[in-house]
C-alpha cells in the first residue's frame, strides 16, 4: 500500500512525458480547430449569410461529434488501464466494441441529414436564406458521419497506447487536403467551379474519406501493435461489453447532452439576428482553437493516470492528477490572456459589419476571462473523473449545470429580456463556476480512483 505523505511528482519526467503524449494531442487539436478556422475565414469572407448558414448546420455535426467522441472517450479509460498491464488483446476488444457502437450512432445521424436537411437545421434557425444555403451543406457533408464513427474509436486507441504521434500527422495531411480544396471549390481557383458553400461541403466529405484510408494504412497495412485479426476485434463476451457500456454509456450521455446543451444556445444566439450569430460563430470558431488545444491536457491526464490505476498506483495517480490540474490552470490563464490578444487581430478577418466586429471582440473577452475555470472543469470531467470510472457523476453533473443553469438563462436573456448578446453569453459562464465548485470536491474525495479492469 502506497503512502500519500511519500508519493512524489518529479518534474523534469512529467514534463518529459507530457511533452512525449500531450503535445501531439494539443497540436493535433490545434491543425483540426484551424482548419474548422480556415473553413469559416474562406466562407465567411462571402458574406455573413454564409457564414450563417455554415455555422448552423455545423451544430448537427458538432452533436454527433458529442456522441461518439463520448463513447470513445468513455471506452479510453478501459483502453488506458489495459495499457497500464500490456494486455494488448483486450485493448483491441474494446477498440472493436466501441467501432460497433460509434458507427451505429452514426447512421442515425446520417440517414436524417440525407433524407430531410432542411427539417433539422429549422431546430436551430427560422431564417429562410440560412435554412436554404445549409440544407446543401449538410446532406454533403453527411458522408463525415459516417467516416468519423469509425476514426474515433482507432484515434482513442493509438492515444492510450501513447502513439499520439500518429493521429497528428494524420490530422496534419487532413488539414491540408481539407485547406486547398476548399480554396479550390469555395472560390473556384484553377479553373473550377466557385461552388461557395456547397465547395465548403464536398472538400469536408473528401477530406474525411481520406482520414477514414488513412488510419486503416497506419492500422493493419503498416502493422501497428493494435493491429490484429477481425476476431480479436469483435470477439468479445456479454460481461465484458456489460462492463464497458456501464462506465462508457455515462459518457456518452454526457456528451450529447452537453452538445445538445451548445446547440441549444446557439438556437437562442440564432434567433437574435444574422449579425449576432455570425459574431457567435467566429467567437465560438476563435475559442475552440484554444480549448481543443487545452483540453489536450485533459486527454493525457486520463492517459497517464488510467494507465496508473491499472498498475494499482493509486496515491501515485491521485498526487499526478492534483499535479496536472495545476498545470492546467496556469495554462488556462495564459492561453485567457493569448485568446483576448489574438482575437484584436484574427476578427477583422472576417467580414462583418462593425457591429458585428464589436459583438465577437467583446464576447471573446468574455471566454478569455472564464477560460481558466473552463479548462479546470474541463479536465476534471474529461481527464479525472473519466480516467477512474466516475463518469456516472460526471454526466450528472455536467448535463445538470448546463440544461438547468446555462440553458434557461441563455433563453431567458436572449429570448425574454432581449439583452445584447454579449450580456447573454456572459449569462451562460455560471454554468463553468458552478460545475469547478463540485469538479474541486469530487477530486478531494477520491470517490473516482477505481481499478475498472482489475477483474477483466
Amino acid at each position: 500500500m502506497e503512502n500519500k505523505q511519500t508519493v512524489i511528482i518529479e518534474s523534469k519526467p512529467l514534463y518529459k512525458t507530457l511533452a512525449r503524449v500531450a503535445f501531439p494531442i494539443a497540436l493535433q487539436s490545434l491543425i483540426m480547430s484551424s482548419l474548422n478556422l480556415l473553413d469559416n475565414l474562406m466562407v465567411g469572407s462571402l458574406g455573413e449569410v454564409e457564414l450563417a448558414a455554415v455555422g448552423i448546420s455545423s451544430q448537427l455535426f458538432f452533436v454527433h461529434f458529442g456522441v461518439i467522441f463520448g463513447f470513445a472517450s468513455g471506452t479510453s479509460a478501459f483502453m488506458a488501464q489495459f495499457w497500464g498491464k500490456q494486455d494488448l488483446h483486450s485493448i483491441r476488444k474494446v477498440t472493436g466494441f466501441a467501432v460497433i457502437v460509434c458507427f451505429a450512432v452514426s447512421m442515425l445521424f446520417f440517414l436524417p441529414a440525407v433524407l430531410m436537411p432542411e427539417r433539422l437545421l429549422r431546430l436551430f434557425t427560422d431564417i429562410p436564406e440560412v435554412i436554404q444555403l445549409g440544407k446543401s451543406y449538410v446532406r454533403i457533408a453527411a458522408i463525415s458521419f459516417l467516416t468519423l464513427g469509425v476514426v474515433f474509436p482507432f484515434s482513442a486507441t493509438l492515444r492510450a497506447t501513447q502513439q499520439t504521434a500518429t493521429p497528428l500527422k494524420i490530422g496534419a495531411v487532413i488539414f491540408t487536403s481539407n485547406t486547398v480544396l476548399n480554396y479550390i471549390l469555395i472560390f473556384g481557383s484553377f479553373g473550377a467551379p466557385a461552388l461557395g458553400v456547397e465547395g465548403a461541403a464536398i472538400a469536408t466529405a473528401i477530406s474525411r474519406l481520406l482520414e477514414l484510408v488513412l488510419y486503416f494504412y497506419v492500422v493493419f497495412i503498416r502493422k501497428n501493435r493494435i493491429a490484429g485479426r477481425a476476431g480479436e476485434f469483435f470477439g468479445w463476451h456479454k460481461p465484458f461489453a456489460a462492463k464497458i457500456l456501464v462506465t462508457a454509456v455515462p459518457v456518452m450521455v454526457n456528451e450529447t447532452m452537453w452538445s445538445l446543451g451548445m446547440a441549444t444556445y446557439n438556437a437562442a444566439y440564432g434567433r437574435m439576428g444574422v449579425t449576432e450569430f455570425a459574431a457567435i460563430q467566429a467567437s465560438n470558431t476563435l475559442n475552440t482553437l484554444f480549448i481543443l488545444a487545452i483540453f489536450s491536457l485533459g486527454d493525457a491526464l486520463l492517459i497517464l493516470v488510467g494507465q496508473r490505476i491499472g498498475m494499482g498506483q493509486m496515491e501515485y495517480a491521485y498526487a499526478l492528477t492534483k499535479r496536472l490540474l495545476r498545470i492546467g490552470i496556469c495554462v488556462g490563464v495564459t492561453s485567457g490572456l493569448l485568446l483576448i490578444l489574438a482575437s484584436q487581430f484574427i476578427i477583422r478577418l472576417f467580414n462583418f459589419t462593425p457591429e458585428g466586429q464589436h459583438y465577437a471582440l467583446l464576447i471573446i473577452c468574455i471566454y478569455g476571462f472564464f477560460m481558466p475555470l473552463k479548462v479546470f472543469g474541463g479536465l476534471n470531467i474529461v481527464g479525472t473523473l473519466r480516467c477512474g470510472g466516475d463518469t456516472r457523476f460526471a454526466m450528472l453533473l455536467e448535463v445538470g449545470c448546463v440544461w438547468f443553469i446555462g440553458v434557461p438563462l441563455v433563453f431567458f436573456g436572449a429570448l425574454c429580456l432581449a439583452l445584447p448578446i454579449y450580456f447573454v453569453v456572459l449569462m451562460a459562464q455560471t454554468e463553468e463556476v458552478v460545475k469547478s465548485i463540485f469538479c474541486w470536491r469530487r477530486f478531494r474525495s477520491r470517490k473516482w480512483l477505481n481499478n475498472l479492469v482489475s477483474d477483466l
